[in-house]
């Protein structure tokens, strides 16, 4: 069971659930999607901000990926 509340397509806002529904047609996993619109404003923010520097646009990519196995592997969480 999640700790985090997983919203139902009548709690998501219309952004949400459009993505949401394009996500299930490709057959991937709305879980993380479902849990961070709980917080939709404050993720709409971050990911403004993430998404292009994920890209490689303000930090190098291969960077990005080696702190995120290290903060991983830091709090014991192995994905």
């Amino acid at each position: 069971m999640p700790r985090i509340n997983l919203l139902p397509d009548e709690a998501l806002p219309a952004n949400t659930l459009a993505q949401v529904k394009a996500m299930e047609a490709a057959g991937k996993d709305t879980a993380l999607t479902r849990g961070l619109a709980n917080a939709s404003e404050f993720f709409e923010r971050y990911f403004a901000f993430y998404l292009p520097a994920r890209a490689g646009h303000s930090v190098d990519e291969a960077l990005i990926e080696l702190v995120r196995l290290k903060v991983a592997r830091l709090n014991d969480c192995f994905t």
